[in-house]
């Protein structure tokens, strides 16, 4: 029998040409994403290699470990995605050299493996990052471990303390099966914080031909990256002070009301301002890309906060806020000290005591506090708003053709559809077994975390209500 070989150009003409002229009708509605995202695929490339496994497990290790150590300290050590992501770079073309091109089969299986099945590619670097982006930072299980130890001079059960850990960090995952069609496949859920990771991992993967004067994606990623670097280290560790410049401040050092006007530690921050490009994202995000209509929506809500709203509470002395600082995080007594809850607490159950309540003190917030908690809860109701008067309808049409029959998605929702996509019976389960774990560590080991478990029902409850919402607004806004 004849045997027949395909050119390489034609076959990765094939693997890349996967839509006909239909297809390429159905380009996203966002600009910007046609713009960054390719709409080719070549789904030939290996993915779950021996690299991928190695250097992402290898990385989440580390990551996880150097982020819980030092968050503790009172500078901990922050690693940046970008950083990470240049890191495994080199690492997999490093593998991609040494590593022989040998098929290794695991024992009892008819299971194998290649250890260098190829050139390191774009999709290994992104799933590797996947890995590596979940060891960033510590988890919020860890601080209350931790705080009961140091504070409360007792411990969580061992295996309550594992299960906590578990259970706050694969709990959301179940959640993800209900919402994709809604914030994945819907074309208009366009994700803008994500645009410039595709950027980055194109210009460092993908081969440009300069033209002319013109400088390449990658030659003007590396021209970036100096010239940022070279900055950063003027407020980062030459001139920190020049991360928040207040003058007022500096005309009277020692007025309490000019401090309360020009500090932006302290108080309005009339007349700051910063040099330092990370004190500008540091509360909005970086406005490269964020949606200008976001950001002059938080500025004017900031505004109408910080420099209306809490002026007029202080002075008419709402919630007893002359008692206490004008900015603060902390809790008060009544008499203006740092309230002490050890005396409201059971020494032996950390439970709250309603008599000693009564006679110690009142909890008191400064109010700029009072007020945060006030429009953070407002928020929610604002959501709903949002979403029902601008993306209602909109929502409504593309989660129902999406439901029906496939149709309202964009050509990168149809170059997904080549890949086995994960049942949703999987997050089904996920779900049910995390909520179960979930309530026998609030329930058992001597109800040592305190929840009851209708809060974890009712904690699901709400997820369903206001995923939806707050996942549209992260999807379309960035916030």
């Amino acid at each position: 029998m004849a045997k027949f070989t395909v050119p390489v150009q034609e076959s990765l003409l094939n693997a890349y040409s996967l839509f006909n002229e239909e297809d390429e009708v159905n380009e996203s509605p966002i600009e910007e994403v046609k713009l960054t995202v390719p709409t080719t695929d070549d789904w030939t490339l290996p993915v779950l290699t021996f690299r991928t496994w190695f250097l992402g497990v290898a990385t989440c290790i580390i990551l996880t470990t150097i982020s819980t150590f030092t968050s503790f300290r009172q500078n901990p050590i922050m690693f940046p995605m970008l950083t990470i992501q240049l890191l495994i770079l080199p690492a997999g073309k490093l593998m991609e050299t040494i590593l022989p091109a040998k098929n290794i089969r695991i024992p009892g299986t008819k299971w194998q493996f290649s250890l260098n099945p190829g050139p390191f590619n774009i999709k290994e670097h992104v799933v590797i990052s996947t890995f590596a982006s979940s060891g960033v930072g510590s988890t919020s299980a860890i601080d209350i471990m931790a705080t009961v130890k140091a504070f409360f001079k007792t411990t969580i059960h061992p295996l309550a303390s594992f299960l906590l850990i578990l259970t706050t960090n694969v709990f959301g995952i179940g959640f993800v099966g209900f919402f994709m069609k809604l914030l994945v496949d819907s074309p208009h859920m366009w994700w803008p914080e994500v645009l410039p990771s595709v950027a980055f991992f194109r210009a460092l993967h993908e081969k440009e031909v300069k033209s002319g004067r013109n400088l390449t994606r990658l030659q003007f990623f590396f021209l970036a990256s100096v010239l940022s670097f070279s900055y950063y280290v003027v407020p980062g560790y030459f001139f920190p002070s020049i991360s928040a410049l207040s003058f007022v401040c500096w005309i009277r050092k020692h007025s309490v009301t000019a401090q309360q006007l020009g500090s932006g530690l302290n108080g309005f921050g009339f007349g700051s301002f910063t040099l330092d490009w990370n004190t500008v994202v540091g509360f909005t995000g970086s406005p490269f890309v964020i949606p200008f209509s976001a950001v002059a929506n938080a500025l004017v809500g900031f505004v109408i906060f910080l420099y209306i709203v809490i002026p007029i509470a202080y002075l008419c002395n709402s919630y007893k806020a002359k008692n206490f600082p004008l900015v603060s995080t902390d809790v008060y007594d009544a008499h203006g000290n740092l309230y002490n809850i050890s005396r409201i607490l059971d020494e032996k159950t950390l439970k709250f005591d309603q008599v000693a309540y009564d006679n110690y003190s009142e909890l008191y917030l400064s109010v700029m506090s009072v007020y945060s908690y006030g429009f953070t809860f407002a928020s929610i109701a604002s959501c709903f708003s949002e979403i029902a008067l601008f993306h209602g309808s909109l929502i409504w049409g593309q989660l129902t053709k999406a439901f029906q029959s496939g149709n309202g998605v964009d050509v990168h929702v149809k170059m997904m559809k080549k890949y086995d996509t994960i049942p949703l019976w999987w997050f089904i389960i996920l779900l049910i077994s995390m909520t179960g774990l979930t309530i026998w560590t609030c329930e058992g080991f001597g109800n040592q975390l305190q929840l009851p478990y209708w809060g974890v029902l009712l904690l699901c409850v709400l997820v369903l209500i206001l995923m939806p919402s707050f996942g549209v607004l992260r999807a379309t806004v960035s916030k």
